[in-house]
Parts: C-alpha cells; sequence; structure tokens
C-alpha cells in the first residue's frame, strides 16, 4: 500500500490530475439524477476530488462514503463539501476496505491501476464482496486498447474483456458504448450497470 499512497499523493501535490474534469461526469450525473432512493449507502471508491460525491450530498443524499488513497484530494473535498461528514470521508486501500453498499459509483478508478489479469479479477471480487444482495456497481470503463505499457494511465481495454472480469460475479444490465460522454472522451467510455449475482458462492 505504501508505494501506491505514495505515488497517488504525489500525483496530486503536482497537480498532475489529468482525469480531473473539474465537475460530475455527465454519463453518472444522469444515472444520479433518476434515482429516487436518496437513503441508499453509496461508496465511491478512488474518489479522488469526488464531484460525484459532491453532487450526490448536495441533492439528499446523505449516505455517501468516499474513500482514496491518498490524503490531499480528500482534504480538499473537505474544504469544498464542508458539511459532509468526516466519518464518511476514509484514507484507505480499496482491496483491504470493509463495508456493504447499495451502490458503488466507477469514475476513474478502475483504469487507475496496472491492468493486470489478475488485479482486475481482484477488483471485480472485491466490487461484489462491498455490495448488498442486488448491489449495484455503475459507472464508466474506458473503452480503447491497451497498449502494453503498464506504467501510462488511464489503462482501457475492450468490452469482451470487461466482461470477462465481470460476468461471473455480475448480472449486466447494460454494457454498452457511452452515448452521452463529455466531448473529448465521445466513443472512449463505456456505461455500465451491473447488479451483484448473488448466487455467486465465494471461496
Amino acid at each position: 500500500m505504501s508505494n501506491t499512497k505514495t505515488y497517488w499523493s504525489q500525483r496530486y501535490q503536482e497537480n498532475n490530475t489529468g482525469w480531473d474534469i473539474g465537475e460530475p461526469s455527465k454519463p453518472i450525473k444522469s444515472y444520479i439524477d433518476q434515482i429516487k432512493d436518496k437513503e441508499l449507502k453509496i461508496l465511491i471508491p478512488g474518489a479522488g476530488n469526488s464531484y460525484e460525491a459532491e453532487y450526490l450530498f448536495n441533492q439528499g443524499f446523505k449516505n455517501v462514503y468516499v474513500l482514496d488513497i491518498a490524503k490531499a484530494p480528500l482534504e480538499t473535498f473537505q474544504k469544498r463539501v464542508p458539511n459532509f461528514p468526516l466519518k464518511q470521508s476514509i484514507q484507505g486501500d480499496f482491496f483491504k476496505h470493509r463495508g456493504q453498499y447499495d451502490l458503488i459509483l466507477e469514475q476513474t478508478f478502475f483504469c487507475s491501476f496496472p491492468p493486470l489479469p489478475e488485479t482486475r479479477t481482484q477488483y471485480a471480487l472485491k466490487m461484489h464482496e462491498l455490495l448488498h444482495q442486488n448491489g449495484k456497481l455503475v459507472g464508466l470503463w474506458f473503452n480503447f486498447p491497451l497498449t502494453g505499457d503498464l506504467e501510462k494511465r488511464p489503462f482501457g481495454g475492450t468490452k469482451e474483456e470487461y466482461l470477462s472480469y465481470f460476468e461471473p460475479y455480475f448480472n449486466i444490465k447494460i454494457f454498452e458504448e457511452c452515448y452521452n460522454s463529455i466531448p473529448p472522451r465521445m466513443g472512449k467510455e463505456m456505461f455500465g450497470i451491473l447488479e451483484k449475482n448473488s448466487l455467486v458462492e465465494l471461496i
């Protein structure tokens, strides 16, 4: 964890955050806007500056949790949204996190760690573990091929590859090219709604 923590802390300190669009991602905002149950327990892992969490909180969703391995973006978020409960802003390693959620939002988190099959499988398993029965993983995954470079982020993939990791653990409701991406990402994002398959028994 220490190397990962140092890496991301340095990126924020250097303001090397090209993934940060300065506002909630339009596709995720559109999804949030149709959620009627504001009591849902929601997690945003790799939250960064977490404009989605700010938007949720301002829309009346009070059971929102943000998780990041780096301290700096959480501090920035807290200054921007001072009424957000401190106990719901968590610095820690996603893969060691404990909890149960109704909804997890994916926004430039999956693409941030090296695209190794074992890591991507671990991601799918952890998401499954963190969701309540019938919980959903919803968000965006980059839709462009891997280059073989294990250092240059963001890391992409294909629909077929992503589904190979998710289908064993989730019922795929939607996983299609995103129609309402921001212009620089148009054609480069997949939007997915994945529902936990509670019949899967994990060893």
